[in-house]
């Protein structure tokens, strides 16, 4: 059903890296939560009108919520595939997560308003009226629920949405809200003096604040800025390492300005005694290689470094020696070797974790004893500096 769906609606389905595809699928996953979700409401409301339960009633509310949300990520979709202009020049990606954002703040409100009607139902409680056509319908919701969280499941995966996220997120805690809605009417033909609706409300509302507020803290995440996942690093510096003449990279900073769209830049350390045009050659390539292969925009800083320099190595050697003796989690970058009349330099980087449990003065302190183990004339200049990815 969801491949069908998308061959009707989604033009050049593959191509998911252009921005123009992702606003299809965003599109079509909207318009397809708006047309179930509205049955849904239309459905319960009646049920719930029938029955005297605020339960349903609550959960047929919370169904048009949901087509509003779904409402506002077809326009967040819409919006977020316009190309860069003059006063976005990185595009308009990041509306993506706007959007999502305006979803998890529709969806805290409607809890909010579930769990005030039901902690009201439980003060004035009303009989419920057991109704198996009622019964039927909301069983009947519950898998047009599922289907719903599984369709923007898979389109959500293939082109990396938080928004999509969102929406499977929200649909997961209304298949557990209307399982208990459902659960409350059955018993209501059983023990119908038990007034057990609001209490059950109450736990309706509960999963729609936890949904909501499970998608408004992933956003706000995306939002404040997030490092790349370790897969995505990792491919990424394996891509770079893969050249010739490259011996290694440092201070790799990604930008994300919407799903798969990012900024970045590397350090890349090759011979000091090649020539630098041939040198930029291979940078141009790995620039334009990893925008093909990854779609990231690389910009390369180039690092000249001593590789046939037998007493440089040696001396790189006893520094990443005596950095690791502190810690397997440490690592330098950007060595040199400035000799003086009484004493050698060593220059290096030292890349630290954000949560190290040496402070930054206590650290170096450190490294420079290790170091002066090897030699008196020795003497560590650092630089403490950490990751961004």
């Amino acid at each position: 059903m969801t491949d069908l769906l998308v061959r009707l609606f989604v033009k050049d389905s593959d191509n998911i890296s252009n921005p123009k595809v992702r606003g299809r699928y965003g599109i079509l996953s909207g318009c397809a939560g708006i047309v179930v979700n509205v049955i849904l409401f239309l459905a319960k409301f009646l049920v719930g009108t029938v029955t005297n339960s605020i339960a349903i009633t609550a959960d047929a509310v919370n169904n048009l919520s949901d087509a509003g949300s779904c409402a506002v990520t077809v326009f967040g979709f819409k919006m977020s595939s316009k190309p860069a202009d003059e006063d976005h020049p990185f595009g308009h990606g990041r509306i993506e997560y706007i959007t999502a954002m305006v979803v998890s703040f529709i969806v805290l409100f409607m809890g909010f308003e579930l769990l005030t009607q039901s902690i009201d139902k439980i003060r004035n409680p009303e009989y419920v009226t057991f109704n198996l056509v009622g019964a039927i319908i909301i069983a009947v919701s519950i898998f047009g629920k599922l289907w719903l969280a599984l369709f923007n499941r898979k389109l959500g995966k293939k082109i990396n949405s938080p928004a999509m996220t969102a929406v499977v997120a929200d649909s997961l805690s209304d298949i557990a809200a209307t399982s208990v809605t459902l659960i409350a009417l059955v018993l209501s033909n059983f023990f119908p003096s038990l007034h057990i609706d609001g209490w059950l409300g109450i736990i309706v509302a509960g999963f729609v604040l936890k949904a909501g507020y499970g998608i408004f803290k992933e956003t706000l995440n995306s939002l404040i800025g997030e490092p790349p996942t370790k897969e995505t690093v990792e491919k990424l510096e394996a891509k770079i390492l893969s050249y010739e003449h490259v011996t290694g990279i440092h201070d790799l900073i990604l930008h994300n300005y919407g799903p798969d769209k990012f900024f970045g830049s590397v350090h890349v350390e090759m011979p000091s005694d090649f020539d630098v045009l041939y040198s930029h050659d291979i940078i141009d390539n790995i620039e334009r290689d990893v925008m093909a292969e990854f779609g990231i925009l690389l910009s390369i800083h180039y690092d000249p470094v001593e590789v046939n320099n037998a007493r440089v190595n040696e001396l790189k050697i006893i520094a990443e020696s005596a950095v690791k003796r502190i810690s397997e989690e440490l690592s330098i970058h950007d060595f040199r070797v400035v000799d003086g009349p009484s004493h050698t330099n060593l220059i290096f980087d030292v890349v630290v974790p954000r949560k190290f449990s040496l402070s930054n003065d206590d650290l170096m302190a450190e490294i420079s004893s290790e170091i002066s183990k090897n030699g008196t004339n020795f003497f560590a200049v650092m630089n403490i500096e950490y990751a961004f990815v």
